[in-house]
C-alpha cells in the first residue's frame, strides 16, 4: 500500500494545477484581447501621425500671405535677416518655419552663401514688422512643439 502521504501529496498537487489552470485561462485570454486592441490603437495612431505629416508639410510649403508692394523697394542683407532671427529670438529652424523655408536656406542666406529669391524677400520683410508674442503666436499656429522648443532655449 503506497504512502498515504504521497497520495494526498500528488492529489493536492494535480487538484492545485487544474485550479490554476482554469483561473490563468481567463487571464490569458483578457491579455490576448488587450493585445489585439493595444497593435488596433497603435496602427490607429501611426496612420492619423501620417496624415498629420502630410498634412503639416502641406501647410509648410504654402507661402505665407505677403502683401505686395511694387512701389517700395525691399532691400535684403545677411546682417539684418540675422538681426532679425536674434531679436525675435528664434532658432533658424523656427524663424525657417514662419517664413516658410527650409533652415538651410535661412543659415545661407545669414552667412551670405546664397540671395533668397524676390518672392522669399517678400516673406522676409513681411516678418520684420512683427514682435516676439507675435512670431511665438504664429509659430504655436503652424506646429505647436515648435512654441515648446522656443521657450525651452530662451529659460537655460
Amino acid at each position: 500500500m503506497p504512502n498515504i502521504m504521497a497520495v494526498l501529496k500528488q492529489e493536492i498537487t494535480r487538484l492545485a494545477r487544474k485550479e490554476t489552470r482554469s483561473q490563468t485561462v481567463v487571464l490569458k485570454k483578457m491579455s490576448a484581447l488587450y493585445r489585439r486592441d493595444i497593435a488596433g490603437l497603435k496602427r490607429t495612431v501611426a496612420q492619423l501621425q501620417k496624415k498629420t505629416a502630410v498634412m503639416e508639410k502641406a501647410v509648410l510649403k504654402q507661402a505665407p500671405v505677403v502683401p505686395v508692394e511694387t512701389t517700395k523697394k525691399i532691400r535684403f542683407t545677411a546682417k539684418g535677416l540675422l538681426a532679425q532671427r536674434k531679436r525675435l529670438d528664434l532658432s533658424a529652424d523656427d524663424y525657417a518655419q514662419l517664413a516658410g523655408v527650409s533652415a538651410v536656406s535661412i543659415y545661407k542666406w545669414e552667412s551670405g552663401q546664397v540671395r533668397p529669391r524676390q518672392t522669399q524677400v517678400l516673406a522676409l520683410a513681411a516678418l520684420r514688422d512683427i514682435g516676439k508674442k507675435e512670431a511665438l503666436a504664429r509659430l504655436a499656429a503652424l506646429k505647436p512643439r515648435a512654441v515648446k522648443t522656443a521657450k525651452k532655449s530662451r529659460k537655460k
